[in-house]
């Protein structure tokens, strides 16, 4: 993929459309986010950004899914830690493309941090493939708080 432009929005469009055609099955999800589960006692699991309805991030949804081999169903996955890297580093050229802001970068390295400071912590990719779709999850019943306008932080 080294050929394909990663500092244009086209390309970033592109190269989603590249990846996405190599998943067999593959819809896109009306929500995902990366989470971590509870740092105290509280049952919400906390996510740095969230991709709700209506919005324009794809190709970090693609990239979690080439990485995670899931096609964008409504699911919520274990995320590794060497997952979650090989997601930042696959994702990390897109910076390139400084006429958007990459927020789920962003997210994911502060998922990194927390998960080194806190190895008890776990980390999950929700998918939400379409908001009438059961709930699958105590995190992705947390992700869905979070269209309402709630604002979790880590």
């Amino acid at each position: 993929m080294s050929d394909l432009d990663w500092s244009t929005p086209e390309g970033l469009a592109a190269i989603r459309d590249h990846l996405a055609a190599r998943i067999e099955g593959w819809r896109e999800p009306a929500a995902h986010a990366v989470g971590l589960s509870p740092a105290s006692s509280t049952p919400e699991w906390v996510f740095p950004h969230v991709n709700g309805p209506g919005g324009r991030h794809g190709l970090p949804a693609v990239v979690l899914a080439t990485i995670l081999g899931h096609d964008g169903s409504t699911a919520t996955l274990p995320l590794s830690r060497g997952d979650l890297e090989a997601a930042v580093e696959s994702l990390a050229p897109a910076e390139a493309c400084t006429d958007l802001d990459h927020p789920n970068l962003a997210a994911w390295r502060e998922v990194l941090h927390e998960l080194d400071g806190n190895p008890a912590r776990e980390a999950v990719a929700v998918f939400v493939a379409d908001l009438a779709d059961p709930v699958t999850s105590e995190a992705d019943a947390s992700l869905r708080v979070a269209f309402d306008g709630a604002t979790p932080e880590v």
